[in-house]
């Protein structure tokens, strides 16, 4: 993967709210660790390890709106819980920045991500298209309208604010040194299309349609399938999308990415985190899908480029 040097990145969507403090959030302030299960989503459930936190989701989040659209309003600040302002993203200028800065990659990520749904949303839904933003934080943040949150949680998607929250050390320390994953360029911005499938999801309705939490068929592991498909989606289209000048974001974009993205996708599958936190899969505390469904699901969008092939919900197989 690599980013066109000409590309211009426009940062007005991806934010740092600098470091919190973790100990507001039960976080212990030295580094993430993996939420073992303990009886249910939401009170430190296996669920909670990345992508979205379904407890937030579905009982907070939506709860607050009553239709899973969320709100434009309330979003975090610019500043972190011990109000130090953050210039973390000052420095990003050009694709160039974004092949030698990781924050940099991140920010021009999200301007690829936005000029792929705003343009493939509505052709395929007919739904118009408003985009979220991405905020960074250090040990914890307090989000507009999912409460608080700890690194350990992962990165996940509040509908309440329309924003994605992560903590970008969770890719290191826990991805790749705690559940083993291979690492990679693209392994980020997997996760970031992932999460911005979820604020697809809050256009579409399709987040209220959310009533089992766990188990191998729930409406919790559907939602999050889909979510992979839509990462496959923009991943297969993210070479022609454009920056606001019409530059090309990718100057490269080749199969060792889509590798990369589909050995994330296995290592946060339920079964194979389940394996190396308890010794055993239990399908019934899944929340996320299986990692072969994982990838199985993000392949489909890669393959397909069709939002009506992501209907996981009208799926008789996951």
């Amino acid at each position: 993967m690599r980013f066109n040097p000409r590309a211009r990145i426009d940062t007005g969507r991806t934010r740092d709210a600098g470091r919190g403090r973790a100990g507001r959030t039960g976080g212990s302030g030295s580094g993430m660790s993996i939420p073992f299960p303990s009886g249910g989503v939401g009170k430190g459930g296996i669920g909670g390890v990345i992508v979205v936190v379904l407890f937030l989701v579905v009982t907070q989040c939506l709860g607050d709106t009553g239709t899973g659209t969320g709100s434009q309003t309330g979003a975090a600040t610019g500043t972190s819980i011990d109000g130090e302002e953050s210039q973390r993203y000052d420095a990003c200028q050009s694709g160039a920045d974004a092949n030698e800065n990781p924050d940099c990659a991140r920010a021009i990520v999200e301007n690829s991500l936005r000029a792929f749904w705003s343009r493939t949303l509505p052709a395929q839904s007919g739904t118009d298209f408003t985009p979220t933003q991405v905020v960074t934080f250090t040990d914890a943040i307090s989000t507009g309208g999912c409460g608080e949150a700890s690194a350990a949680v992962g990165p996940f998607y509040c509908p309440v604010d329309a924003t994605i929250y992560l903590d970008s050390t969770f890719f290191a320390q826990v991805l790749e040194g705690q559940l083993g994953g291979s690492g990679g360029d693209f392994v980020e911005p997997y996760v970031l299309a992932h999460e911005y499938g979820h604020h697809l999801q809050a256009l579409l309705g399709t987040l209220g349609q959310v009533r089992t939490q766990q188990g191998p068929e729930s409406d919790a592991v559907r939602l999050e399938l889909q979510a992979d498909c839509y990462a496959g989606m923009w991943a297969k289209g993210a070479l022609e999308t454009t920056d606001e000048s019409g530059v090309r974001i990718f100057e490269s974009l080749d199969d060792a990415a889509v590798r990369e993205a589909l050995d994330a996708a296995k290592t946060v599958g339920d079964d194979l985190i389940q394996q190396r936190t308890q010794g055993r899969v239990d399908p019934d505390g899944w929340t996320h899908g299986s990692s072969a469904e994982r990838q199985r699901w993000f392949s489909t969008g890669f393959g397909t480029g069709d939002l009506a092939e992501c209907d996981t919900f009208s799926a008789d197989q996951l």
